[in-house]
């Protein structure tokens, strides 16, 4: 009767809504989410008991018979879970379900085209519960009847995007068994309640955190000692994950505390904060990350051009002009706009493409400087704020003459490639917020190269009709004379250049690579040094060494500066009274550190290329 019942709803629904797909998701799921049976959305052929409703592409969406989920014991609940209170799990128009999302570099999904609509992030539209690591990793999560289909619908349409990174696989509704969920309550990891607030559900998309991080780490220790056993590799979380940027705050403010550098303030713990948004959180988490030592992002966006020349191009005349060491530099894919969380972890983006903006990828660029971001526009056609540009036939891939007004208000002539557009007159914009960089030196005035700012957050963009990114060998110039312009341009280029970019807020004065420093193996406390230095002798080879993939580890009880640290080669000193460092108390740090067992074991080091090499396997 059951599933006669489901096949008629369908028929109906299918009768009524016909190829409106989401109308036909949120219609059948408020329906049928009272009755005895579980949808699915999934990127795969369905089981032959599954009923299809409805096929997008290669995914589908289908009914079938209920799902029970009575054995929890292999899932860790998550500190904000509403498992910790399951009488106050689940109101009557909430929906219980497991979210299956496997790593990108397996996936081998072919993007669509840019699309104008907006991606869907997971946790907007749900509370997460519990999850269980592996391939695939595992999530459960409630959301209400309508939040649950927008999930389906976005992942359906191939807008969906998972916090950790992760591309999701399939989502299916289950029912919880009331009393697996009292014995997982029984086993989770206790929360000192501070406030009343530490007891609610925590809404989508906001989190709440108590001191409990101890209490999940050692809960994360036995889970995996259980399924990998002691001794073997364990996954090492990206820094951009929410529960290691949850763990990290644990030892952040010691490390601040015994570092002797300025390190300014830190931004106050978002995961404690209920009212602010996740995506202020991950902000904030990279504005740690950058604490750390990581340097600021760059990306270059050249739309749908495939040829790696050009961004290579551009890429190297950027290196000439920065400081190299400090700052990295991607390119951002025409696919990546809308579906990767860039604009949170990047300082400047170039656009050098002529193509047309799509509305998708403008919104996001916009976005990204309401944020605070800088964008450097290079013969783009990429604008806002009432300013526009128009065509000029008899200026396209000719060499002309620009005057460029500096910020010490002095003037710099020199000659350069024009793309053929240039900004119009009597810009419609707010006029404090544009400003008039560069004029060509011809009768018209036409102006080339504008500054302007965009929202409160110290947004800004400086668009440029000319072409700054080329010199004279790497264009086809019409004659002699005007290649000669160019070569004797070129100094004042790069000059140019570099003005705009301190404008952005880059360094431009280089700076000398500092030589490596070896590592040095720290603890507060004395016994837990001595077992780690114990459970070492059976981890490392007769000659101290520990290899890995990038970078080998030398373990020693001494070093002297005659021994050369390498990239691929670092010693690391193990007796603790041989340290010392102007820059990190190690006494200063255990007065602040006010954890169990994070942050009791450190390798310090002054000096290096890169820590993810470090930790590598």
């Amino acid at each position: 009767a059951p599933a006669m019942l489901i096949t008629l709803c369908y028929l109906y629904l299918w009768a009524r809504w016909g190829p409106r797909s989401a109308a036909l998701v949120r219609s059948t799921v408020r329906r049928l989410h009272r009755s005895r049976c579980s949808f699915t959305f999934c990127a795969r052929q369905p089981h032959p008991e599954e009923r299809v409703c409805l096929r997008v592409g290669g995914k589908v969406f289908c009914t079938g018979e209920a799902q029970f989920l009575d054995d929890l014991n292999r899932w860790s609940v998550l500190l904000i879970s509403p498992f910790i209170h399951p009488e106050r799990l689940l109101p009557a128009e909430h929906i219980a379900f497991v979210t299956e999302s496997i790593s990108a570099q397996t996936e081998n999904l072919q993007k669509g085209p840019d699309s104008p609509k907006e991606i869907v992030k997971w946790s907007d539209f749900c509370s997460p519960l519990a999850y269980k690591p592996g391939e695939p990793f595992k999530l459960i999560a409630e959301a209400s009847v309508d939040n649950f289909s927008s999930l389906g619908i976005a992942f359906l349409e191939d807008r969906l995007q998972m916090d950790n990174g992760m591309v999701p696989h399939r989502i299916v509704s289950v029912h919880l068994e009331e009393s697996a969920l009292k014995e997982l309550a029984q086993e989770a990891p206790s929360v000192k309640e501070e406030s009343a607030d530490m007891d609610a559900v925590t809404p989508a998309g906001k989190s709440g955190l108590g001191r409990g991080e101890e209490e999940k780490c050692e809960l994360e220790e036995e889970r995996e000692h259980e399924e990998t056993g002691a001794g073997e590799h364990h996954h090492l979380h990206l820094s951009s994950c929410h529960e290691c940027l949850q763990l990290e705050n644990s030892t952040i403010e010691s490390v601040k505390f015994a570092s002797a550098e300025n390190i300014p303030e830190l931004p106050d713990d978002c995961s404690s904060r209920t009212e602010e948004k996740e995506g202020e959180c991950l902000e904030k988490g990279m504005k740690r990350i950058n604490l750390a030592g990581k340097p600021p992002n760059l990306l270059i966006y050249l739309g749908s051009e495939a040829a790696k020349g050009r961004f290579e191009q551009v890429k190297s005349v950027l290196r000439e002009c920065i400081d190299a060491e400090s700052y990295t530099i991607y390119q951002l894919q025409q696919e990546q706009v809308l579906r990767d969380p860039w604009i949170d972890n990047s300082l400047l983006l170039v656009i050098a493409t002529e193509q047309p903006i799509p509305e998708g990828s403008h919104k996001q660029f916009m976005k990204f400087l309401s944020r605070g971001g800088k964008i450097l526009g290079l013969s783009s056609s990429f604008t806002f704020g009432g300013v526009q540009i128009k065509h000029k036939n008899k200026l396209r891939e000719a060499v002309h003459e620009l005057v460029v007004s500096k910020k010490d208000s002095t003037e710099v002539k020199l000659n350069l490639l024009v793309s053929g557009w240039v900004f119009e007159e009597g810009m419609k914009g707010d006029p404090s917020r544009v400003k008039v960089w560069s004029r060509l030196n011809n009768a018209d005035k036409d102006v080339v190269i504008v500054h302007l700012t965009h929202g409160s957050s110290g947004g800004e963009a400086v668009l440029c009709q000319a072409h700054l990114e080329l010199d004279s060998n790497s264009m086809d110039v019409q004659t002699e004379e005007d290649f000669n312009l160019l070569k004797m341009s070129n100094s004042k280029r790069y000059e140019v250049l570099k003005e705009i970019l301190k404008c952005l807020g880059l360094s431009c004065e280089s700076s000398e690579v500092p030589v490596l420093t070896p590592i040095y193996l720290l603890s507060p406390d004395e016994e837990i040094h001595l077992a780690f230095l114990k459970w070492l002798e059976g981890n490392v080879d007769a000659e101290g060494l520990r290899t890995s993939s990038k970078v080998s580890l030398k373990f020693v009880s001494s070093w002297e500066s005659k021994v050369e640290v390498t990239p691929s080669l670092v010693p690391v000193v193990t007796e603790m009274g041989s340290f010392s460092s102007e820059h990190f108390s190690l006494k200063t740090y255990q007065q602040h550190l006010q954890t169990k067992k994070l942050g009791k074991i450190l390798l310090f080091t002054e000096v290096t290329t890169t820590t993810m090499n470090l930790l590598d396997g």
